[in-house]
């Protein structure tokens, strides 16, 4: 299992676009992924989830990645925060 902490640099936070590119991206992979937000642990799957935990730009959220592929999600997740998403 692998966590890590990670800032919503996008100053619009996790909005239906970025939302749908992490959804997409967590459905390539066989891990388990959650993002933890106010306590909250949300199944990066879930598209409503997501978009209902109302993650604002500056936000810190942690990352869990458990599975056989975990090593390679969390490398794709941490790029694409620290990318602010391409916004």
């Amino acid at each position: 299992m692998l966590k890590e902490q990670m800032v919503v640099k996008n100053s619009t936070g996790l909005h239906a676009r970025p939302v749908t590119t992490l959804v997409k991206l967590a459905g390539r992979y066989k891990s388990t992924i959650e993002l933890v937000y106010n306590d909250k642990a949300i199944k990066m799957k879930s598209m409503m989830g997501l978009l209902g935990a109302g993650v604002k730009g500056g936000s810190t959220v942690e990352i869990i990645c458990d599975g056989e592929d975990e090593q390679a999600a969390m490398d794709e997740i941490r790029e694409l925060f620290a990318s602010g998403f391409g916004e």
